[in-house]
Parts: C-alpha cells; sequence; structure tokens
C-alpha cells in the first residue's frame, strides 16, 4: 500500500451478523466490515456486545481490514446521549467509523472517528451528497435506485467525499429512510431498526370499483440485487467502496458472497490500474456460487436506466435454480427430466395449485428419481426448484478459509551474530538479530538450506513467506531452536510495526456555512431530536415537522415513495396506458383489506403510496 498513495483503492465491504461471520467475511477476502453494535442499528436482530466489536477489530486490523458500526436508527431526544456515549465506546476499541442516520449527532462532543453517512439519509441528488461532504462526512453510502449517470454526477459535485454503493442483496422497494408504511400499520419502524417488512406481503391491485387488475401477488417485493460484472463501471464513475448487503445472513452466505465478489473485484483492479484497500490474499477453500445461497433472484435494478423485471411476484422467500420439470409423481417417489444434478439432503421447492411455495427435502436421489420426506401437489409439466445445495453447504461449513500477508526475509550471518531483515507486501521493514554460539556445518549448501527451511514456516501466524535470501558466505549457522526464536521475534516486530503504520480513516472537518438544500422538511425529513431541529436550522432549514416516526397517525398521507413502479411492471404506465376499463385511483390491498392508493408523480418519475385504512373505513 506505501508508496503509492496516487493510485485509486477499491474497497469490497462485506456485512458481519456477529464476530464470526465478521472474521470469516475477513478471511475470504472483505476490506471492511460492517456491523451492529449492542443498540441503535438499523437491525435489531443484528446487535453485538462492545467487546466482541473490539475483538473484530483487532483481527481485521492485522489486515489493514476496517471496521465500521452501524448507529444509523433516527433517535428521540431520551437517547441522543446513549448514542454519543456509544460512538466513544466503539471508538476507544478500535471501530474505524461509525454509520449514522440522525444529523442531532452532529451537534454533539463526538471522537474524532469517521462518520459515514447512511443511505437512510436519502442521499439520492448530486446536492445533498454535496451538503454531507461539507458538514464532515468522510463517506456517502448512495441510494440503491441512482442510475450510472447520476452517480457520476454526484462524483461531480462532491468530489471529495468517499462513495459507497450496494452492489449486491435484499432491496428495499422504497427510497431508504423514506418509508413509514411498517410504522403506520404496526408501529414498528424502519427508521429505527423495527421494520415488519410490509413490502414482502401479497397484494391484489384494484382499481375503484374494486375490480382485480392484477395479483394476488407480491406486488411490491423485489428481485436482489446483482451488479455483477458492472463493477468496473462504477469504479469509473467514483465508487470506491462496493457493498454487500446482508447484516442477518449467516456465515456461509457471508463467505460464498465475498468470495466471489473478491474475483470480480480483483479483476478490476487488475486490468483497471487500481489498489487494493487491505491486504493480504486470501485462500477461501472453495469456489463461490452466487446462486446457491439465499436470494430472490437477481437484477441490476436502475443502474441503466428505468428496467422492468425487477419485481418477484411469486414469492418473497427463496424460489431456488431450476432442477427439472416434473415427469410422474406417486406419493413421495417423483420423476424429474433435466440435467441438473440433485442430491441427497438437497432441499426442492415448487408451487402448489394454489400458487404458494412449499418445499421439502431430498431424501434419496438417484439418477432422475427422488424420494423426497413429504408427498407432493404436483402434476407433470411442473418445474421443480433447488434451494438447499446440501453439498455445497456442507462443503462451506467444514472448509477454513485463511488469509495471508505475503513477507520476504534476508538474513546476513557475520562472526557469531545473525541479522534478520523482513518486509512485507505493503513495504513495512524490520530488523532483528542474535548472537550465537554456532554450530559448524560441513557444507555452505547445507548451511543455506537449513537458514531457508527455517525461515519458510510461517506456520500460527498471518504471514506467508515469499522468499529467503541469504546474504554473503556461510561457515556455521544457529542451532534450530535459536532460529525459530529468531524468525518469531521479527514476525512479531513486524506485526506491531504494522499496527503503527496502519492507514487509517480520516474524520473530515464540518464547514459551518454549508447550507441543506431545502428551506423546509415536512414528516419524511426525519427530524426527532431537538439536536437534529437544531442542526437543520443552523444550515438554513426555515421551517421543521415533527419526522413521521413520531406522527400518531399516517392515514391518509404518502408513507412510501418508489422509484420502482408496479403499474409499469406490467405494461400500464400512466404515461401510456391502454387499459380503457382500468379506473383510477388504483389501490394496492392487502389480505387484511388495508389499502395504498397509488398516486404517480410524473415529474419525479415515481410512485406514491397513500395510506387509506381498510374500505369503509
Amino acid at each position: 500500500m506505501r508508496g503509492s498513495e496516487g493510485v485509486k483503492r477499491l474497497e469490497l465491504l462485506a456485512p458481519a451478523r456477529d464476530l464470526e461471520c465478521g472474521k470469516a467475511a475477513i478471511d475470504c477476502g472483505a476490506d471492511a466490515v460492517y456491523i451492529g453494535g449492542p443498540r441503535f442499528g438499523a437491525r435489531e436482530k443484528a446487535s453485538n456486545e462492545i467487546e466482541a466489536i473490539g475483538r473484530l477489530s483487532e483481527y481485521a486490523h492485522k489486515y489493514w481490514a476496517r471496521v465500521y458500526v452501524t448507529v444509523n436508527t433516527l433517535l428521540r431526544d431520551e437517547e441522543v446521549e446513549e448514542a454519543v456515549e456509544l460512538i466513544w465506546e466503539m471508538y476507544r476499541v478500535g471501530a474505524d467509523a461509525v454509520i449514522i442516520q440522525d444529523v442531532g449527532l452532529l451537534e454533539c462532543e463526538l471522537p474524532p472517528i469517521a462518520l459515514i453517512a447512511s443511505t437512510q439519509m436519502h442521499n439520492h441528488t448530486p446536492e445533498r451528497v454535496k451538503f454531507l461532504e461539507g458538514v464532515g462526512f468522510t463517506r456517502v453510502i448512495l441510494a440503491r435506485e441512482l442510475t450510472l449517470e447520476e452517480i457520476k454526477a454526484i462524483r461531480a459535485a462532491a468530489p471529495e467525499v468517499e462513495l459507497e454503493c450496494f452492489v449486491h442483496g435484499a432491496l428495499c422497494v422504497c427510497y431508504s429512510g423514506q418509508c413509514y408504511l411498517s410504522y403506520a400499520r404496526g408501529g414498528r419502524s424502519g427508521n429505527r431498526g423495527a421494520c415488519a417488512q410490509p413490502c414482502r406481503l401479497r397484494y391484489r391491485l384494484v382499481d375503484r370499483e374494486g375490480r382485480m387488475v392484477a395479483g394476488p401477488g407480491y406486488l411490491l417485493s423485489l428481485k436482489d440485487l446483482n451488479l455483477t460484472g458492472a463493477l468496473g463501471e462504477l469504479a469509473e464513475a467514483g465508487v470506491t467502496s462496493f457493498k454487500i448487503e446482508g447484516r442477518l445472513k449467516d456465515r456461509g452466505y457471508v463467505m460464498n458472497t465475498v468470495a466471489w465478489y473478491r474475483r470480480e473485484l480483483d479483476e478490476v483492479i487488475r486490468s483497471g490500474g487500481y489498489g487494493r484497500g487491505s491486504s493480504g490474499r486470501s485462500v477461501s477453500g472453495f469456489i463461490p456460487e452466487i446462486e446457491k445461497t439465499f436470494n430472490r433472484g437477481y437484477t441490476r435494478y436502475y443502474l441503466h436506466g428505468v428496467s422492468e423485471g425487477v419485481n418477484e411476484a411469486r414469492s418473497p422467500k427463496w424460489i431456488g435454480e431450476p432442477v427439472g420439470r416434473v415427469v410422474s409423481v406417486l406419493g413421495r417417489v417423483v420423476e424429474l427430466e433435466g440435467a441438473n444434478r440433485v442430491g441427497n439432503g438437497d432441499g426442492i421447492s415448487y408451487f402448489d395449485a394454489q400458487g404458494e411455495l412449499k418445499g421439502t427435502r431430498v431424501n434419496v436421489a438417484e439418477g432422475r428419481r427422488l424420494v423426497v420426506q413429504e408427498e407432493l401437489e404436483l402434476q407433470p409439466g411442473e418445474m421443480v426448484y433447488r434451494n438447499y445445495d446440501h453439498a455445497f453447504m456442507r462443503a462451506l461449513e467444514r472448509v477454513r478459509p485463511r488469509r495471508e500477508i505475503g513477507v520476504e526475509f534476508e538474513i546476513q550471518i557475520r562472526e557469531r551474530e545473525c541479522v534478520c531483515r523482513v518486509s512485507d507486501e505493503d513495504g513495512v521493514r524490520v530488523q532483528t538479530r542474535c548472537v550465537w554460539e554456532g554450530n559448524e556445518v560441513s557444507g555452505r549448501a547445507d548451511a543455506r538450506g537449513r537458514l531457508m527451511r527455517q525461515f519458510e514456516k510461517c506456520g500460527g501466524t498471518e504471514f506467508r513467506c515469499l522468499g529467503v535470501q541469504v546474504v554473503g558466505e556461510i561457515e556455521r549457522v544457529p542451532r534450530v531452536a535459536e532460529l525459530n526464536r529468531l524468525r518469531r521475534e521479527a514476525l512479531q516486530r513486524l506485526a506491531t510495526q504494522r499496527a503503527i503504520e496502519r492507514p487509517r480513516m480520516v474524520r473530515r472537518a464540518g464547514g459551518k456555512r454549508s447550507t441543506f438544500p431545502e428551506r423546509r422538511l415536512d414528516y419524511t425529513g426525519n427530524v426527532l431530536n431537538q439536536r437534529a431541529a437544531a442542526f437543520y436550522r443552523r444550515h438554513g432549514v426555515e421551517a421543521i415537522e415533527i419526522g413521521g416516526d413520531a406522527r400518531e397517525t399516517l392515514k391518509n398521507e404518502v408513507v412510501m415513495r418508489t422509484r420502482y413502479c408496479p403499474l409499469r411492471e406490467r405494461g400500464m404506465c400512466v404515461r401510456n396506458r391502454e387499459e380503457k376499463n382500468v379506473r383510477a385511483p388504483l389501490f394496492l390491498v392487502d389480505d387484511e383489506g388495508i389499502r395504498l392508493e397509488l398516486r404517480c408523480n410524473k415529474g419525479a418519475c415515481c410512485m406514491e403510496y397513500i395510506l387509506r385504512g381498510k374500505a369503509g373505513l
């Protein structure tokens, strides 16, 4: 890393549900991980104690990798001080940055830790990102809905702040930070880490007469993001951090996706002349297959402009990869056509006559003939999918990936002194020596061989020997035990020096004159505490409403805005709709009868959803 400061470095950023997942991500090649603390992360079920974050930071820093802690929920007045103290604790245990949503924290005395603007801050325009650059954020996490051209425009407007972009994982249908549907329906706020995911429910699309236009189906449930093959374009557009979503995902998911994107990003780095974001090379011990771990089908979303086919209306669950169509079913025995191999212990899924996703486990697989745990409700010709590959997942469970930093030794013996110089792949160098009562050797070749063999052994450390150079003529060499001690001391000194020279993220200075691009904030401004209100007033906002997550009711208010359009997805764009019998307004109605009125914002080309409650109420 040293000696090439002008090189643009690309970071692969992975989720960590816990310490184990975080270490696995780093071992498989992540340059950084993000993890939730004890409180105030945007995933209530992915919290971790401070001690675990300290241990993860210590482990990551050996490889010059980084740890970011999520403190990205909106805060009530009585929670602000506790959040500030939590950030101080994260700083003390070695975290490199905190991801925040609530700007009230910027009115508090924070430690000198880098700040990352959560995607929950609705970072979707050049003006907003430029403002965040000016008030002290080191990095901004971009909205998922952005096109490549929009990212380029943001980079042009805010050239100094780092840009982080999601490249894989689940998609929120709503602009992040702008969704109040979960809170409006049942009091569970997505902005406070408790989203109930009502967007993954089944809906019917009906007109004002109650006639069904589309559905029933999961009309708001999106496929998962997969930007494989687009990382180079994103790097050229100005993105430096490539983020995998999934703080609730398990170790196998993290390992598979990180190893997959490590390979992809390394190719971009090699061909584009970029630098890696951390040290060492990973040996995952398996071949990643991105289709083998949880996904709802894949989409590139809007990266290359408005697109269709981003909705998976059949199910919000993992359907799996197609393995073959049914030839015959007899009780628990099913015969499939198709070449894809199914093995013992695999999980298979299918859609029953009512269109619901069902699944079972394969007990015995004999070619095309499968014996399963439960009788299948299937007819010949229907497709069967595999959503659990037993052999692949067992291999992930057994494998122990490792990460190694390359080092080279130079050994010089003079009189009774042995000098050891060691340098690593980042240019860090140390030297140590020992004085010894040498053993006479019969030949110089044997002496050199003994030296090289002992210094090639780096087991039990994060280092891997790339070469040993023996300088000068050798008549005598130390005993093996002395050589081992010298090697261990050299590597310990190198680790200590690496900790001293490790690159640190820097907290940007906040400009007092930065002006927020809006003069008025309604409930979508997400102001829940007095410090947040003071922050916005200090930056030019004149009128501030209380945030939507503190309103007593949001009935008859817009509770979601989405770039995704369920009408356009079905060929019913209001700009060129030919359905003469469809009478506006249109509604999405869930199985409880709760209605969302659809209103097209033609100027912004987005869909707005107004909570109307149940019909007749």
